[in-house]
């Protein structure tokens, strides 16, 4: 195969991108080969199943069990930036200082947001 003929790599995570967009614009609980056909692109179904694995390993996407195979699902955008969060939270040693500083660095709304939410953590 010459240079011309060969793909470009893609970007790390291009595809997990790629694919968790496709489930965002599902019309609800969608099959492998729908994301695999959605992509447009010659992608193995293999491919595709092990990107839906990976993600759901991440949290990223569900899954609920159809037949013999699965049905997939984006996970809430909020879970998933706050599973990120707790990561990168979970990650230091100095948990006070980087909540201080997250704390610190919030809008004023933010931070009201934020009391509000605390506030009512005991109810």
């Amino acid at each position: 195969m010459t240079d011309q003929m060969r793909r470009p790599r893609r970007g790390q995570g291009e595809l997990e991108a790629r694919v968790l967009a496709a489930l965002r614009q599902a019309p609800g609980p969608v099959t492998a080969g729908w994301v695999q056909e959605w992509l447009g692109e010659p992608l193995a179904y293999t491919t595709v199943v092990t990107i839906l694995t990976r993600l759901h390993t991440k949290q990223a996407v569900a899954r609920e069990r159809a037949g013999r195979s699965f049905v997939w699902i984006p996970a809430d955008e909020a879970g998933l930036a706050a599973r990120r969060m707790r990561k990168v939270l979970d990650a230091e040693r100095d948990r006070g200082a980087v909540l201080a500083s997250f704390v610190t660095d919030l809008s004023p709304d933010d931070e009201q947001l934020l009391r509000e939410l605390l506030g009512g953590a005991g109810d």
